[in-house]
């Protein structure tokens, strides 16, 4: 469990307390990451959705994948910052994040292609050239952001980094 926020201090949330902010996560890489892919993804489908992007298949996808990643990405944030994956204790996190990743990126890495190879440079629309053009820039960046979070997440997973002592589950009895 090591990478990830909490990890070294006994799990002192109960199942019945409420749920409370984690500000350790910021700081953390997976938090830095996670706030970063929030943003360049809100950024990708954003651009994707200012143009007209239901004209062309190939931006269907990318807007599909980033709004989905976008979401979920949201919703693990605010599960990590306000310990809810502590109540949860029986959810194997670690690899649930790294699966998670690694198929973030994948996704992304057809995204960002599908993306840039549909962007043509002579379209009649220059706006909808530059905000494509950008978001395929965007994209790349994203899927960057989800392939580190991968490799932090399989050291997480892996406890490497980590002792004996701050790798055991406590009772949560």
């Amino acid at each position: 469990m090591a990478g990830l926020p909490g990890a070294a201090r006994a799990r002192s949330a109960s199942p019945g307390s409420p749920p409370a902010l984690d500000g350790s996560f910021l700081l953390s890489p997976l938090g830095g990451l996670m706030c970063a892919q929030a943003v360049l993804g809100l950024l990708v489908w954003s651009l994707i959705a200012a143009t007209t992007y239901h004209l062309h298949a190939a931006y269907g996808w990318v807007m599909f994948v980033s709004l989905f990643f976008w979401i979920l990405t949201l919703l693990f944030f605010v599960t990590y910052l306000l310990q809810l994956h502590q109540k949860f204790y029986m959810i194997p996190w670690p690899l649930v994040l790294m699966i998670y990743n690694a198929v973030a990126t994948v996704l992304y890495i057809t995204a960002f292609v599908t993306c840039a190879a549909a962007v043509q440079p002579t379209s009649w629309r220059q706006w909808d050239y530059n905000r494509r053009a950008a978001a395929s820039f965007f994209a790349c960046v994203t899927m960057i952001t989800y392939g580190v979070s991968t490799f932090f997440s399989f050291r997480a997973w892996k406890g490497l980094g980590s002792n004996a002592a701050t790798s055991q589950v406590t009772d949560h009895a």
